[in-house]
C-alpha cells in the first residue's frame, strides 16, 4: 500500500448537484438505520452550509434530483475499490511464513546430531567445534536474509498504517458529506410538503379542477421520488459507518505484525547468536578440562557435562516460559478486540433489525395515508 494512494481524496466535506459520469457499478449497500439523523457531527460551519444548500434545492428539476449527492457516492465508489486494491496486493502470510522460517532456521542449529556409542567420547573436541561453527554460520546467513526481507515488510506496513488513517480521515469525511445531504434534502422535503403541497390540496379541494388535483399529485409524486433518492443516501451513509471499523480492524492486524517482526528482530535473533557464544565458551572450556583429565575421569567429566547441559536447558526453558507471557498478552489483546468487535457487529444487526421494522410500518403508514388524502382530493 502506497503512501501516495489517497492523495487525490479531498478531505473537506462539500455539497454539489453535478455528479461525474460514473464509471462502475455502485457498491452494494446495506440496511441503515431509520432515525432522525443527528447533526451534532457536523461544526456550526457545516450545519450553515446544510441550510444554505437545503433553500437551493428544486424538486421540479428532474435531472438535478437524480444526480443529488451522486458526487459523494461515486467518490465513495472510488475510495471503496481503491481501498479494495491495496487488500487485495497485501499478502500477510508471507510474513507468517518467514517468521516461521526463522524458528526453524534456529532450531536447526540448536538440534546438534552427536556421536553414539563408545567411540563418540573419543571424537576430537576440535571437530565439534568446527562444525558448530560452520552450522552456526550458515543458519546465521539463513536468518540475516530471512530478517532483511522481514525489515522491508515492517517498513511497508509502517508505511500503510499511515495511509489506513488518511483512509479513516477520508470516510469520515464522506461519512460528513452524506449526512450534510441528508439533513438538507430533508429540511427542503419537509418545508415543501408543509407548504407548497398544502396549498395545492387546499386549491385542489376548493376548486374541485382535475388539473389542480393533478398538480397536487405530481408535486406529492415529486417528494416521494426525493424521499427514495435521500433513503438510498441513508443507505450509503450506512457503508460508510461499517467502513470505519473494518479499517480499524486491517490496521491492527497490520500493527501486531510489525510488533510480531519488531520482536523477532531485537529479541530472538539477538537472544539466539548470545548463547551461539556461550555454546562456544562452554566447548571451549571443556576442552581444557579434558585436556587436563585422564581417561579415568571420563566418567566424572560426563557427569559434569550432563548437569552443565541439564543447567543450560533448565535456564533456556525458563526464558521460553517466560517469553510465553508476551504471547498470553497479545492472545489477551486478540481476543478482547474480536469481542469487542463481534459486540459491536451484533448491535449494529440487531438495530438495523429493529429498524427495518420500524421503517415496513412508517412505510404503509405513510402508504395508507396518502391513499386517503388522494381519495379526499378525488372528492
Amino acid at each position: 500500500m502506497s503512501d501516495t494512494t489517497f492523495k487525490d481524496f479531498d478531505t473537506t466535506p462539500s455539497l454539489v448537484f453535478d455528479a461525474p459520469e460514473p464509471e462502475a457499478p455502485k457498491a452494494p449497500v446495506t440496511k441503515p438505520e431509520e432515525k432522525v439523523l443527528d447533526d451534532s457531527v457536523l461544526s456550526d460551519e457545516e450545519k450553515k452550509m446544510v441550510e444554505n444548500f437545503s433553500q437551493q434545492i428544486d424538486l421540479t428539476n428532474s435531472n438535478a434530483i437524480l444526480q443529488y449527492g451522486a458526487a459523494t457516492q461515486k467518490k465513495m465508489a472510488d475510495f471503496s475499490e481503491t481501498a479494495l486494491e491495496n487488500v487485495k496486493t497485501k499478502d500477510l502470510g508471507e510474513i507468517g511464513d518467514m517468521l516461521t522460517s526463522v524458528v526453524t532456521e534456529l532450531k536447526s542449529f540448536d538440534t546438534e546430531e552427536e556421536s553414539k556409542g563408545f567411540l563418540g567420547i573419543f571424537k576430537k573436541p576440535a571437530n565439534k567445534i568446527s562444525s558448530m561453527k560452520t552450522k552456526y554460520a550458515r543458519a546465521e546467513t539463513n536468518v540475516n536474509e530471512i530478517c532483511k526481507a522481514l525489515e522491508n515488510h515492517q517498513v511497508v506496513l509502517m508505511k500503510d498504517i499511515a495511509v489506513l488513517d488518511k483512509m479513516y480521515d477520508l470516510n469520515l469525511t464522506y461519512f460528513k458529506e452524506l449526512t450534510m445531504y441528508i439533513l438538507a434534502g430533508k429540511k427542503k422535503l419537509e418545508e415543501v410538503r408543509a407548504t407548497k403541497l398544502q396549498d395545492l390540496m387546499a386549491k385542489a379541494q376548493r376548486t374541485g379542477l382535475a388539473e389542480d388535483a393533478q398538480a397536487a399529485r405530481d408535486l406529492d409524486g415529486l417528494c416521494q421520488r426525493f424521499e427514495k433518492k435521500i433513503h438510498d443516501l441513508e443507505l450509503t451513509r450506512m457503508i460508510s459507518i461499517q467502513t470505519a471499523p473494518q479499517i480499524r480492524l486491517v490496521q491492527s492486524s497490520d500493527t501486531a505484525m510489525v510488533e510480531k517482526i519488531q520482536s523477532t528482530i531485537v529479541n530472538t535473533i539477538p537472544l539466539w547468536k548470545s548463547q551461539m557464544v556461550l555454546a562456544l565458551g562452554v566447548e571451549h572450556s571443556n576442552q581444557a578440562a579434558r585436556a587436563q583429565q585422564s581417561v579415568t575421569e571420563m566418567t566424572n567429566e560426563l557427569l559434569r557435562k550432563n548437569a552443565d547441559t541439564l543447567k543450560m536447558a533448565a535456564t533456556e526453558s525458563a526464558k521460553a516460559a517466560e517469553r510465553g507471557i508476551v504471547d498470553i498478552e497479545t492472545l489477551k489483546h486478540t481476543n478482547e478486540s474480536l469481542i469487542s468487535t463481534l459486540d459491536e457487529v451484533m448491535k449494529i444487526q440487531a438495530e438495523g433489525r429493529e429498524k427495518r421494522q420500524a421503517a415496513e410500518v412508517e412505510l404503509r403508514h405513510m402508504e395508507d395515508d396518502l391513499k386517503k388524502k388522494l381519495l379526499e382530493i378525488r372528492k
